[in-house]
């Protein structure tokens, strides 16, 4: 999914639809609480749930994302404790943690005193 936000990021799009799972939608509240998307919906189709992430724009050209990373893989998991969290980008990144208590950013990890799965940069 996070491939197929910066590739449609590239091209310009309004929005962009990825296969849908919990964690996608997950991440996708989370970009939209941080005001890093516009909107995102579930759309229904006969073999499987579509998610459509709406993006954002500054102005026509230029948009909100300017980057997203991927850190954890499938092939190599990266955990990190509440003291380990990185404030990416100076603290005007963003960071994405799987946690026992669900998804969340970076801050929001660090408050509750959890750590876990760091899956993603976005800024």
């Amino acid at each position: 999914m996070l491939t197929r936000i910066r590739n449609a990021l590239m091209v310009g799009r309004e929005s962009v639809t990825a296969p849908t799972s919990k964690m996608k939608v997950a991440i996708a509240k989370i970009l939209k609480e941080e005001g890093f998307i516009s909107d995102y919906e579930l759309v229904q189709s006969p073999p499987q749930d579509q998610l459509r992430v709406h993006l954002r724009y500054h102005d026509k050209n230029t948009p909100v994302i300017n980057g997203l990373k991927r850190i954890s893989k499938p092939g190599l998991r990266i955990y990190v404790e509440k003291r380990e969290i990185p404030r990416f980008y100076g603290g005007r990144g963003l960071s994405i943690i799987s946690t026992s208590k669900g998804l969340m950013t970076g801050q929001e990890a660090w408050r509750h005193g959890v750590g876990g799965e760091l899956l993603c940069y976005v800024w």
